[in-house]
C-alpha cells in the first residue's frame, strides 16, 4: 500500500511521525530523534507528502525536505485543531495534521526561502526595538512628569527636548535622575541607530528580488510593507484573486449568515498580524 501523507509533529529534538497509507489507515506513529529524522526521510520513496504545522523552525525543515525530493505542505495551526480527537498528545496532533493536510479549502503556508527568511529575521529584530524605543520613551515621560517636567507629544520631538533639559542645570533633576536619564537617552540613540540601519539592510535584500519595484509602485506601500509582503506572501501563486488574499490577511468582514440573512461584522483578524496592521495604517496613512 502506499504512503498518502507523512504528518510530522515538530518538535527541538524529539519529533512525532504518523505515516498514513492511502486507504487512511495508521502504518506508523512513532517518535524520532532529531538525529534521525532525516535518515528516517530519505527512506521515503521520492514525492512523497509531508505535511506539517506552520510553526517555529517548520520553514527549514521544509526547505531541508524539499531537497530530499519530497512534497511539503503547511498547515495553518488553527486548521488543525477540529482534527484533534480525544486527548491531546503528539501522537494525536501527528494524525490531526495527516488529515488536515486533505481538507478542501485551506490556504497553506508558503514555505519561505532563506532570502525570505533574512528578511523576516530583520523585521522580527526591527519590530523589537520599536517597540522597546516606545517603551522607553513613555518612561521618559513619566518620571519626568514627577519632578514637573514636561515634553512636546512625539517621539521626534522627545529627545532634542531631552538633551535640552540635560544640559539645563536650573531645573528641578536631581544627581540621581540626571545621569539617569543620560542612559535613557543614549539608551534611544542607540535604538535610533540600529533600526536605522535594520532598515537600510532590509531595503538592500529586497532590491536584489525582482517584484519589489513593482510592490513600491502601490500606492501607500514603502519598503517595510514591501519587505513584509516580500516575506510573508512569497509570490501569491497560492491565491486566485485579491479577495483570497484579502482574506488570508484578515482584512475581510465576519460574517453571520443563514439562510436568506446575510451579516456582516468586523474584519475577521485571520492570518499574520503584524502585515494586517501594516496595510491598515499605511492606508489610512496614504488618504
Amino acid at each position: 500500500m502506499n504512503i498518502k501523507v507523512v504528518g510530522i509533529d515538530l518538535a527541538k529534538n524529539i519529533f512525532q511521525v504518523c505515516i498514513l497509507l492511502e486507504d487512511y489507515s495508521i502504518q506508523s506513529n512513532r517518535k524520532i530523534n532529531r538525529t534521525k529524522l532525516l535518515n528516517s526521510l530519505r527512506k521515503l520513496p521520492s514525492g512523497t507528502l509531508v505535511a506539517m504545522e506552520a510553526c517555529g523552525s517548520s520553514h527549514y525543515w521544509a526547505r531541508t525536505f524539499i531537497n530530499l525530493g519530497l512534497k511539503v505542505k503547511l498547515i495553518p495551526a488553527q486548521h488543525l485543531k477540529p482534527f484533534v480527537a480525544n486527548q491531546k498528545n503528539d501522537s494525536n496532533d501527528a494524525l490531526a495534521i495527516c488529515e488536515a493536510a486533505f481538507r478542501p479549502g485551506i490556504f497553506f503556508v508558503p514555505i519561505k526561502s532563506v532570502e525570505q527568511q533574512d528578511i523576516k529575521s530583520l523585521r522580527c529584530v526591527r519590530s523589537r526595538l520599536i517597540k522597546n524605543r516606545t517603551v522607553t520613551s513613555n518612561q521618559i515621560r513619566s518620571l519626568a512628569g514627577e519632578y514637573g517636567i514636561t515634553f512636546p507629544v512625539g517621539r521626534l520631538k522627545l529627545k532634542p527636548s531631552l538633551f535640552y533639559v540635560l544640559e539645563d542645570a536650573t531645573n528641578s533633576l536631581t544627581f540621581v535622575l540626571r545621569p539617569l536619564f543620560k542612559r535613557l537617552y543614549d539608551d534611544m540613540s542607540l535604538m535610533d541607530q540600529n533600526i536605522d540601519a535594520i532598515d537600510n539592510e532590509i531595503k538592500s535584500l529586497c532590491q536584489l528580488h525582482p517584484r519589489y519595484k513593482a510592490l513600491l509602485s502601490i500606492p501607500g506601500f514603502g519598503s517595510i510593507v514591501a519587505a513584509s509582503f516580500m516575506s510573508e506572501v512569497g509570490t501569491g501563486e497560492q491565491f486566485k484573486n485579491g479577495r483570497q488574499l484579502s482574506a488570508w490577511c484578515g482584512l475581510v468582514p465576519t460574517q453571520f449568515s443563514s439562510g436568506e440573512k446575510i451579516r456582516l461584522g468586523s474584519i475577521t483578524k485571520n492570518g499574520y498580524s503584524e502585515l494586517r496592521v501594516l496595510f491598515i495604517y499605511y492606508d489610512l496613512n496614504y488618504k
